[in-house]
């Protein structure tokens, strides 16, 4: 339940100030009331506060949700009666109390999306930028449908590709034990074996590197996990912050083939967005500035600022976001001829289907493509680890 700060006075005019768990707002003043307290201030906490305590729901569970919640709303059920059926349908104890918030926020005045947002972990930007859309456009069970129907196909890919990624995680992960076993207590015991060589300036080369990467390791595994430790612990903290976030998604544009996957994604969501907020009678300036945050991308989401920003003066769409250099030119060309033909919000969505059929196919691809490559990586390390040890012993024989 929410919990409220107040500051307020007693009957003798002295300043009193606590803390009162409620749903509303209203009944925080009731139970002041009943204390002979006068309200002079009353704040909920902060979203952050709240959203520290938000337990972790799973995503197939959110998107049920999404689904029946739209039902409720097509049937012509208020939303407020649709989240009370909503929760009395879920048996989720985490999910329940996300209901339970988002009623109490609605109850207050405040919006869906705004009630969402309170609870990051559980609800995504694109969410909540798809139901604000349709919150302000009239069309919030289509929102929330296409919202559903995403978190499903995402949650579907996602459990394929933890599923076709075990057993090359099981591969990378015994690989490295069995190489850092190797390196740490089978290759030292060949250094001796191999002096003569070395003394004669006739140890191959792969081999001299193999020891000295034995005998780093050896001396030095407490500074390697060590730079370890800190690397991930910097990562962490640089991701927290607003540049860092930047950068990673900056980083993830950039990958050789799931770079194209992300950017695809992104485009998908932002068009999708966009050409549902149009078709419903948004306006253009407004559409683009919710749709930037459904990109899930902040290099995309400035490039669709800058795009807003060139509309409002004058220009077309398709022009900014050819020059932002990010999103794929079949799109932009395609955006260009729809604002010429004044078709946008067709277009858009058109746009959309197009680019999620091709990009789970191409997830599926790639996925499939993983477990060989890395049995192709493993017997790789394996075959210069052998061939750095038996090359001496070949040589050392062939002398005797």
């Amino acid at each position: 339940m929410p919990e409220f700060a107040y500051i307020a006075r007693d009957l003798e005019g002295r300043q009193v100030r606590g803390r009162l768990s409620a749903a509303t707002e209203g009944e925080v003043l009731s139970q002041l009331d009943q204390r002979a307290l006068f309200p002079v201030q009353v704040k909920a906490d902060e979203p952050r506060a709240q959203v520290f305590r938000t337990r972790r729901v799973k995503a197939q569970l959110v998107a049920t949700a999404y689904g029946q919640l739209a039902d409720l709303l097509r049937s012509g059920v208020p939303l407020l009666r649709s989240l009370e059926v909503l929760r009395k349908q879920v048996t989720h104890a985490g999910l329940i109390a996300v209901i339970d918030s988002l009623h109490a926020q609605v109850q207050e005045g405040g919006s869906l999306a705004e009630a969402m947002a309170r609870h990051p972990k559980v609800f995504t930007p694109m969410a909540i930028s798809m139901v604000r859309a349709g919150g302000e456009g009239g069309f919030l069970e289509e929102s929330l449908d296409h919202v559903a129907d995403f978190t499903e196909k995402q949650e579907d890919m996602k459990s394929r590709t933890i599923g076709a990624i075990v057993y090359p995680a099981f591969l990378a992960v015994f690989g490295t034990l069995i190489v850092a076993g190797l390196l740490v207590f089978i290759v030292p015991k060949f250094e001796t074996m191999f002096d003569r060589l070395r003394t004669k300036g006739e140890l191959p080369a792969l081999t001299d590197w193999l020891l000295a990467l034995s005998g780093l390791v050896q001396r030095w595994w407490w500074a390697i996990l060590l730079v370890g430790a800190i690397g991930f612990v910097f990562t962490r903290l640089r991701l927290a912050t607003e540049q860092g976030r930047l950068w990673r998604d900056g980083l993830l544009l950039r990958l050789p083939v799931a770079g194209k996957i992300f950017l695809n994604l992104a485009a998908a969501r932002f068009c999708r967005v966009l050409g549902t907020m149009l078709r419903n009678g948004v306006p253009i300036l407004r559409a683009l500035e919710i749709s930037s945050d459904a990109a899930g991308n902040r290099l995309l989401a400035a490039a669709i600022r800058s795009a807003a920003e060139n509309i409002s003066a004058g220009q077309s769409l398709a022009q900014p976001l050819a020059a932002c250099g990010h999103f794929p030119g079949a799109v932009v060309e395609m955006i260009a001829v729809a604002e010429e033909s004044n078709s946008l919000d067709r277009v858009l969505v058109e746009i959309a289907d197009s680019l999620d059929r091709r990009t789970w196919r191409q997830l599926d691809l790639a996925v499939r493509l993983l477990e060989p490559l890395m049995l192709l990586v493993l017997a790789v390390v394996v075959l210069l680890l052998a061939i750095a040890l038996l090359m001496p012993v070949i040589k050392m024989g062939s002398t005797i």
